[in-house]
């Protein structure tokens, strides 16, 4: 499997960073209370960050929702999911368990508050890029049954068989979403400025090294800008 930031994406946000994890032979399943504790640390977290609220005007969040209108996304009404999850907690509203990598993930991603998703490597077909969708791709949302395609020019996560997240990591897709039975995934952050590359290096590293405490297996990293824009096994 390939992973790949398109040129033309790289074209319109030139200071996009990404943090990949790929993880291999993990143990998914169950549930473990310290990575629960982890969440509710970084909901603490988040309530305290000076300047959290207006959540909209958080420059790491009104970022995101910039980036969302420059392909014709409106953040009103499909919020980035970094805004979602941190407007939750800020109302104070706790983050659900779903699974171990996606509580790690969405503890980091509130923690560092960017962006973070994930699939599972064994439900994606051929590779993965990051690029503008034709319109023509299919897509089933989590939980859903019905193609709901992307737009013509919308920024998708897609494989060989169809758009596997929308609008950068908005939406997930039922096809390839990690599940207690997920033994290899693909796990990403995203990060533009105000985030530096250090902060999403610094994220992966600790996001790397709680997948390997928590579910095992084999766990590598890279990041992709402008100057690497692929990597693959």
């Amino acid at each position: 499997m390939n992973f790949k930031i398109s040129c033309q994406i790289l074209q319109n946000y030139e200071n996009l960073v990404i943090g990949v994890l790929a993880v291999k032979n993990i143990d998914n399943s169950g549930s473990d209370p310290e990575i629960t504790t982890l969440l509710r640390e970084a909901e603490k977290c988040v309530r305290e960050t000076p300047g959290i609220e207006p959540v909209n005007s958080y420059p790491k969040i009104e970022s995101w929702r910039e980036a969302h209108k420059k392909f014709g996304s409106n953040p009103k009404k499909a919020a980035p999911s970094v805004q979602a999850i941190v407007r939750r907690v800020v109302k104070g509203g706790q983050l659900p368990n779903i699974n171990k990598l996606v509580d790690l993930y969405n503890a980091i991603s509130l923690k560092y508050v960017i962006t973070a998703g994930g699939e599972d490597l064994d439900k994606c077909v051929g590779d993965i890029q990051l690029a503008y969708a034709d319109g023509s791709e299919e897509f089933v949302e989590l939980g859903a049954t019905e193609n709901n395609p992307p737009e013509p020019g919308e920024v998708v996560y897609k494989d060989d068989n169809g758009v596997i997240c929308r609008k950068f990591n908005w939406r997930e897709a039922d096809r390839t979403k990690l599940t207690e039975e997920t033994k290899n995934a693909v796990l990403v952050l995203e990060g533009l400025p105000p985030v530096t590359r250090e902060e999403i290096e610094q994220a992966l590293q600790e996001l790397k090294e709680l997948v390997e405490k928590y579910c095992g297996g084999e766990v590598e990293s890279i990041i992709l800008d402008k100057n690497n824009t692929s990597c693959g096994s």
